[in-house]
């Protein structure tokens, strides 16, 4: 505690300084800890291209600070904690994300939209045919869609392992085409593979991958090993143009301007839920946005789910794992993981 604070926790009642003293000791020290924390971790993250390198800095970062803001008694110590602390918020400042990576061939092509008044042709959609997760024919297409022929909207929720986190991405329905899936994700390089730490210290690019459903919801649910739940958004097909527009310039905003994934602040669900504020959806931020894992519930709460049934019945029927198993390599696999789902009326 400062000499100030002193002075004004003194001219306090007993029974309140006390207390106060010890939170304003916590709190400095929690500070402290997450300035500590995070530097830590950036310098750990950084860009340099040696690991050893950045495990002894962040090392090294860490054994300063512990010294110089508690065990030291030389004054001016906490000085030369706070420069070198700027010293690693500017550095950190001018790491920069990328097009230009040796990219996994899952992420290798940013799609493009190319909008015509009602006519919207997107380059670069995945179709890849999938043998195992790492064996697969690549497979790049252009499709061609109406917007005044979308009709709705269903959200996908992937599990690697059921629990409080998991991925969400949404295909939008035509009437005239075949649905059209938009999964918003990390764009790792050759030999990486997702990191929830490391996501949130610019280690990965965004990416909206836009690609075909038995892609995109088959290669989860056979190759890669994850429970997938399918539910229809109950909204109006008006909403779902207004949503999908403002899908498409996103689309052609990151492969003008690369962007870092985020897990807090610019992943799959946050995003999603960023996008639907902007097409006009009612509604506040929820921890279930980030504890997305629950995000279903949370749909089903607030009535954009069908509630016709419990929704633990819903949850039950909802799951699509086995009938994408059994419909891998069908020319209608869209049709046959919907089959029998509840809300699938559109």
């Amino acid at each position: 505690m400062t000499f100030a604070e002193s002075r004004f926790t003194k001219a306090l009642p007993v029974w309140f300084s006390r207390p106060l003293g010890w939170l304003v000791t916590a709190t400095r020290f929690l500070f402290r800890v997450v300035l500590i924390g995070w530097a830590t971790l950036a310098l750990n993250f950084s860009n340099l291209p040696w690991a050893w390198l950045r495990l002894v800095l962040a090392a090294a970062f860490l054994a300063f600070s512990i010294w110089a803001l508690w065990l030291t008694r030389r004054p001016r110590m906490g000085w030369a904690f706070a420069a070198l602390l700027l010293g690693v918020v500017v550095w950190w400042s001018f790491i920069l994300p990328s097009h230009d990576r040796p990219w996994r061939p899952e992420v290798a092509v940013m799609p493009r939209a190319i909008i015509d008044g009602d006519r919207v042709r997107i380059t670069g959609v995945r179709n890849f045919e999938f043998r195992t997760r790492n064996d697969f024919t690549e497979r790049w297409e252009e499709r061609e869609v109406s917007i005044s022929h979308l009709v709705g909207l269903d959200f996908y929720l992937s599990f690697w392992r059921e629990g409080a986190v998991g991925h969400t991405f949404v295909s939008f329905l035509f009437d005239n085409a075949p649905p059209l899936s938009v999964s918003i994700e990390t764009r790792p390089e050759v030999g990486e593979g997702f990191a929830p730490v490391a996501s949130l210290f610019k280690q990965f690019e965004l990416i909206y991958l836009v690609g075909d459903e038995h892609d995109l919801v088959g290669s989860r649910a056979s190759h890669r090993g994850e429970e997938v739940f399918l539910y229809r958004i109950q909204t109006s097909p008006e909403s779902v143009r207004a949503l999908f527009r403002i899908y498409l310039d996103r689309i052609n905003q990151l492969a003008d301007h690369p962007e870092f994934y985020h897990l807090l602040s610019n992943s799959c669900t946050v995003n999603i839920v960023r996008h639907a504020n902007a097409a006009g959806r009612p509604g506040r931020f929820e921890l279930r946005h980030l504890l997305n894992g629950f995000v279903d519930g949370y749909l089903y709460a607030t009535g954009r789910l069908d509630t016709s049934l419990p929704f633990e019945e819903l949850r039950r029927r909802s799951r699509i794992t086995a009938a994408a198993q059994a419909a891998e390599g069908s020319p209608d696999f869209s049709e046959r993981i919907r089959e029998s789902l509840p809300g699938m009326q559109p």
